[in-house]
């Protein structure tokens, strides 16, 4: 599923519990992270959940492909969405995105813990610093 599709499912969703159980499923679409890439370098500071987060480009198409996991469910979800709104993007259009804003936007930070939601921004601003090392 692309960001748009995610987005408009999860806004015509009624209630935290319909949108809760959308994003438990987009985690489990989330392929799971092979053990050996799950290093410390690849741990994202800031996130109370251990996630590990690895960022590439494509050399053909010059364009972002970032895979990620979590050892929480809620979380591999939240990733899910994250990696939706990068994954693909060319890396000079990655940093215009702003996928804490979209979070917002879909209602869904005002219904994560104040440590949940400073986990997404720190994943955001780890997939942005990966972004500028590689322009």
């Amino acid at each position: 599923m692309d960001i748009n599709q995610i987005q408009s499912k999860l806004n015509s969703l009624k209630g935290w519990q319909a949108k809760y159980r959308e994003i438990m499923l987009l985690g489990k679409q989330l392929p799971a992270l092979p053990e050996p890439l799950k290093t410390p370098d690849a741990q994202v500071k800031g996130c109370e959940s251990n996630v590990w987060l690895h960022l590439d480009l494509d050399e053909s198409q010059q364009r972002l492909v970032i895979i990620a996991d979590s050892d929480t469910r809620i979380v591999k979800g939240l990733l899910a969405i994250i990696l939706a709104c990068y994954n693909n993007a060319l890396p000079q259009d990655a940093q215009s995105i702003d996928a804490y804003q979209l979070f917002e936007e879909m209602g869904l930070i005002k219904h994560l813990s104040p440590s949940r939601g400073n986990g997404v921004k720190a994943i955001v601003e780890q997939i942005k610093r990966q972004v500028e090392v590689l322009q």
